[in-house]
Order: structure tokens, then C-alpha cells, then sequence
């Protein structure tokens, strides 16, 4: 008798519309209510350019830590689905 190959079919689930709604929301609320902020602090041009550019910097880092951290979890999938099916054609060659 034969296991059903659980490898064939990737995991379809992803991110319903709601919740990516929500995030695009939150992170262009966030990043506008940031900057208008910044706009009204009774400082001088020089703080307030500073602000801005810590507020640019971390933006563009946290979206570039984001995005590679998914992209380490989705090769280390793909590595661990590999190594599953090459250990399950070996014991499936010694099973038989």
C-alpha cells in the first residue's frame, strides 16, 4: 500500500484581503501620522530633517529585514521539502 505523496501539491493558504488591507492600512497610517509628526515639532529645519531621515532609513530597513526573512523561511522550506523527498524515494526504493 502506497502513502500519498505530500509533497506534490504546495500550500496554497495565503493572506486573506481583509488582513492585507489592514496592513497596507496600518503601515500607510503609521508612516503618514509619522511624518505629519515631524511636521508640526516646534524644532529647527536641521531636527526635523534628521527625524526624517531616521524615519526614512528605518522604514526602508524594516521592509528589507521583512523581506528577508521570509525569503530565508521559504528557501529553508523548499531545502526541508527536498530533503524529505529524497529521504522518502530512499525508503521508498528499500520498502518495496
Amino acid at each position: 500500500m502506497t502513502q500519498p505523496n505530500l509533497y506534490s501539491t504546495p500550500d496554497l493558504q495565503g493572506d486573506s484581503p481583509a488582513w492585507m488591507s489592514f496592513i497596507w492600512i496600518a503601515f500607510g497610517l503609521s508612516f503618514f501620522l509619522m511624518i505629519v509628526g515631524v511636521y508640526y515639532l516646534p524644532v529647527d529645519w536641521w531636527i526635523k530633517g534628521y527625524l526624517y531621515m531616521g524615519t526614512m532609513f528605518l522604514t526602508a530597513s524594516t521592509l528589507t529585514l521583512s523581506k528577508s526573512l521570509r525569503d530565508r523561511h521559504e528557501h529553508e522550506r523548499l531545502v526541508n521539502r527536498v530533503k524529505s523527498a529524497r529521504t522518502e524515494q530512499v525508503l521508498s526504493k528499500y520498502g518495496e
